[in-house]
């Protein structure tokens, strides 16, 4: 792996946030909840593309935490969306699986990297 692009659960991350970015396009949402899902999402990718350029699996791992803990603020607020009738229980369900898809991922990947002898 040469590039954080390589990495599966960055492109997941990625794609995860250029489908929040579709929905909050075109649907009336609070702009509130708007904002804070699109940073939110956009702060996974951020995270392990930040991280990984580091080039040390310690910060590399705490930057992994960060976007982990990401896709929790995420679920939040697409719980939030969906419990003020914003978003269909369809479109609620689907995100929700693909950001613990994502967590699921990236805590793998942080076990792997505790894990390894790489530094």
């Amino acid at each position: 792996m040469k590039t954080f692009e390589d990495l599966e659960v960055y492109q997941k991350a990625l794609d995860f946030t250029v489908v929040i970015f579709k929905l909050t396009n075109t649907k009336a949402i609070n702009r509130n909840i708007i904002y804070q899902l699109e940073r939110a999402s956009l702060s996974i990718s951020n995270n392990i593309s930040e991280g990984f350029e580091l080039q040390s699996n310690k910060q590399f791992v705490k930057f992994l935490y960060i976007a982990k803990a990401s896709c929790g603020e995420c679920r939040n607020l697409l719980t939030v969306m969906y419990r003020l009738e914003q978003i269909e229980i369809q479109t609620y369900n689907d995100l929700k699986t693909k950001s613990i898809e994502v967590s699921k991922q990236l805590a793998n990947f942080i076990k792997y990297l505790k894990n390894s002898d790489i530094q």
